[in-house]
């Protein structure tokens, strides 16, 4: 290995650590879901080896809670990891044309927010292996931590394993709240989808609308979606036109 990529390692495992800690906190909440929806520690942590997606997984272990079939779980993973199809595109302008085809596939499957936040923030044309450090210290951490989480769960007792549960809304709190404060279009729909989540609920207890939690889950993100698409699109503010668009229909 060249004394540049070995550089380049060590430096990502410098700024990947802290990822990793986070990590493991969060899959520790994530174990303790897996733990009730039955999956056994070393399916848990297959699990979090092979998919890499905080969201996706959580997804996944809901949809396998409710008795969801294969059809709603690749469709939900479809949906909930699609924005992981833009930061792949844009992560490929950071990377050489002569790079080959495994570096990107390896990069590709390690796409997360975190990671490429890192990545993409590197001066200059990327070095996968900064990105390889970042991974070596982050991915086990997501291992361990969701491992931990079922094996944890197995021993404490009920009323501490149903506190600890409350982590994975936390996470999902704190993923929603921060853009809300800048965004009031987002802070808008935050209530309107839990309200609408709400009601279908409430329509598929009733028998009116018969829905597993998993098509809900797809058919709820993909109208809301393009709703607030359609009604709120987002003008680029480097693009003259789009500025002159906007000021004409205000």
């Amino acid at each position: 290995m060249k004394a540049e990529n070995i550089s380049e390692f060590l430096r990502g495992m410098r700024h990947g650590w802290p990822i990793g800690v986070g990590y493991f906190g969060v899959a520790f909440a994530l174990g303790i879901a897996a733990r009730n929806a039955g999956f056994s520690a070393l399916q848990a942590g297959v699990m979090s080896a092979v998919c890499t997606a905080s969201a996706g997984e959580f997804a996944g272990v809901t949809v396998a809670a409710a008795s969801g079939t294969f059809l709603e779980m690749v469709l939900i993973e479809l949906v909930v990891n699609a924005r992981y199809l833009l930061m792949s595109c844009a992560l490929t302008q950071k990377l050489s044309p002569k790079l080959g085809t495994l570096h990107r596939m390896i990069l590709a499957n390690f796409v997360t927010d975190e990671i490429f936040g890192l990545s993409v923030s590197v001066p200059g044309t990327l070095n996968p292996f900064y990105s390889y450090g970042v991974i070596s210290v982050s991915w086990p951490g997501w291992i361990a931590g969701t491992v931990l989480g079922v094996i944890m769960g197995n021993v404490l007792p009920a009323n501490v394993v149903s506190a600890l549960s409350v982590g994975l809304y936390g996470m999902f709190l704190a993923i929603i709240i921060p853009p809300t404060r800048t965004n009031h279009v987002l802070a808008g729909l935050v209530p309107v989808s839990m309200a609408i989540s709400w009601i279908f609920t409430k329509l598929n207890d009733a028998g009116i609308l018969p829905l597993s939690s998993g098509n809900r889950i797809i058919l709820l993100t993909v109208a809301i979606s393009l709703a607030a698409a359609a009604l709120f699109p987002h003008d680029d503010p480097e693009d003259p036109a789009a500025g002159d668009a906007g000021k004409e229909a205000a």
